[in-house]
């Protein structure tokens, strides 16, 4: 096999899941990396690769980098995957994947299984604009940041979160977006794949009747509506806290007014109106 780094979809539940191409590409490398050397290792037992495991994960990824690098420089072919779905995917390989790049590695994409597309896919939701918001943060006033920051954005949301906090990530929904509609979709492809729609507080009060949610969770939040954008000075407030952290009070203006469909010129005025006082 060529050598270069070989990024390679798994399946996110049901082993049938995986390509061909992923199966060929896995039995042909001369190492493939993976989150857990033990949940690979199932797949690999089920489609009788002998391929050798080498974790690389968030924990130990700074640290065996270079050494993978340099198998890439002198030639081995190397496959990255993860637990399930696509790797980079909120895991460390984009790292890996930029390194290489810099260092012109040959970098091939052998694509496949993702939880993101097949919860938009199943959520009834609008298809044809999503933005990807990675793992939800754990506390509720982060999470109503992120809903704040992302409020104005004319697309369907989507988000991993923790079975655990599912019941209230839903109640700042409801609370930050005006309690728009949702689906949340649990262990998908597996036997016990469920997609809850609704508002997001018909699914909280769904959820919340249960005695626990198990299994990995995957949420799509509805667009706004049209016309339905109408911040409150709270509103505003919270996306000039937000926007603030993370950028010069200019580029911050120019971003909540284009989110709100305000008026960039007065959101600047309430900016520099905060640092006057």
């Amino acid at each position: 096999m060529a050598c270069g780094l070989y990024v390679t979809a798994t399946p996110i539940g049901h082993l049938g899941d995986v390509t061909l191409r992923a199966l060929s590409t896995m039995a042909a490398v001369d190492v493939l990396l993976c989150e857990d050397t033990r949940t690979t290792a199932k797949l690999l037992e089920r489609y009788g690769i002998r391929t050798r495991l080498m974790a690389y994960h968030e924990h130990n990824a700074a640290k065996v980098r270079p050494a993978i690098l340099r198998s890439l420089g002198e030639g081995q072919a190397i496959a990255l995957v993860s637990d399930a779905g696509m790797p980079l995917v909120s895991d460390p390989g984009y790292r890996l994947v930029a390194e290489c790049v810099a260092n012109s590695i040959p970098v091939t994409a052998v694509p496949g299984a993702s939880a993101v597309l097949t919860a938009l896919a199943l959520s009834g939701l609008p298809t044809d604009r999503f933005a990807f918001l990675g793992f939800l943060p754990a506390k509720s006033g982060e999470r109503k940041k992120l809903f704040t920051e992302f409020m104005g954005v004319k697309a369907s949301l989507i988000a991993f979160e923790s079975p655990h906090r599912i019941v209230d990530a839903l109640g700042d929904v409801a609370g930050v977006l005006s309690n728009r509609r949702v689906a949340v979709s649990r262990e998908l492809t597996k036997l016990h794949e469920e997609v809850l729609r609704g508002t997001a507080t018909e699914v909280q009060e769904i959820l919340a009747a249960r005695p626990s949610v198990k299994g990995e969770i995957t949420l799509v939040i509805a667009p706004p509506e049209q016309g339905a954008v109408q911040a409150s000075a709270e509103d505003i407030e919270a996306a000039i806290d937000a926007a603030l952290e993370t950028m010069p009070a200019a580029k911050a203006a120019a971003d909540i007014a284009k989110r709100f469909d305000l008026a960039r010129k007065d959101i600047y005025a309430r900016i520099l109106a905060r640092k006057n006082d």
